[in-house]
């Protein structure tokens, strides 16, 4: 038996962003990173997160220039790194993830702290104008706002979107309150995870926006 299905591939992904458009209310997110809102929708298939997600007036321009100026991509877990289209990035733009280097192993059984904690430790060279985008680890996040508070470099700007019971909301919920003058894309609570943050990257460097 042949289902009756859409097959064609290029007529699948414009239906689903015409679905996304007719069931999104976008007045919340600013016009220019509207684009990005939708690509998050997409990864996950709920519309009605629009609401929970904050992304600040001046993120686009400052991720658009770090990307121009082929400033890093770093990333707290290899999922978030295998998610990001290596391909539609400009040559010479690294997407690094230290989570698996034998350092961050000994930094969290020293400190006693997560593996992603430690890894970001290893962000410090790399971090100034930076993008990172945190899509897995409350603890991460964490980390690095306390990094910068103790006078790490500043990233371009943060894509913060950990998942889970523990830590995800509150880590977001300290981004969101205090800033700290790095422009960021969030969603409030839970939800969160690799999908959906390599997406917003994704959403920057595609050429169907």
């Amino acid at each position: 038996m042949i289902l009756n299905y859409l097959r064609n591939p290029t007529e699948i992904y414009a239906r689903s962003f015409e679905i996304i458009r007719s069931e999104t209310d976008l007045s919340s997110i600013p016009r220019d990173a509207q684009s990005v809102a939708l690509r998050i929708i997409h990864s996950c298939g709920m519309p009605e997160i629009v609401t929970e997600i904050i992304i600040t007036p001046d993120f686009i321009a400052a991720a658009n220039n770090a990307i121009a100026t082929k400033r890093p991509i770093l990333v707290d877990v290899e999922m978030v790194r295998h998610g990001i289209i290596a391909r539609q990035l400009p040559e010479g733009i690294e997407i690094i993830c230290t989570l698996n280097d034998p350092r961050a192993r000994e930094i969290g059984i020293a400190q006693k702290i997560t593996r992603t904690a430690a890894s970001t430790q290893l962000w410090k060279d790399q971090l100034e104008g930076a993008i990172v985008v945190i899509g897995n680890a409350p603890t991460a996040l964490f980390a690095l706002l306390e990094m910068i508070d103790a006078g790490a470099p500043k990233p371009a700007c943060i894509v913060g979107m950990p998942v889970g019971f523990v830590g995800a909301a509150e880590s977001k919920a300290e981004l969101i309150s205090n800033s700290r003058g790095i422009p960021f894309v969030t969603i409030k609570g839970r939800k969160g995870g690799s999908a959906m943050a390599s997406s917003v990257i994704n959403a920057l460097t595609s050429n169907n926006q």
